[in-house]
């Protein structure tokens, strides 16, 4: 359920300047993002576990922060993540 290190070097590579880049708005955006999906299927089995369905609000709302964050920021940079990862808005 939990992402692993390697997926999240990836993404660092992929959204951040090297693989030890974990700090950049952009690649925070896509692990959290990441997490989502991955709680998301969770939940579609397991309708009745309320502790997760908490965390991911509490990740949807960190998430979210963090977009408005980066939308002040820089928009086209916010355009460009929320098109690459599938994020509507």
């Amino acid at each position: 359920m939990s992402i692993t290190k390697v997926e999240k070097v990836d993404l660092a590579k992929k959204f951040g300047k090297d693989e030890k880049d974990m700090g950049k708005t952009e690649v925070q955006i896509a692990i959290l993002t990441k997490k989502i999906n991955d709680l998301t299927g969770h939940l579609t089995t397991h309708q009745k576990d309320h502790s997760s369905r908490r965390g991911l609000l509490m990740m949807v709302g960190r998430r979210r922060r963090l977009l408005d964050y980066l939308a002040k920021k820089d928009i086209e940079k916010y355009r460009a993540l929320i098109k690459e990862l599938n994020i509507r808005k």
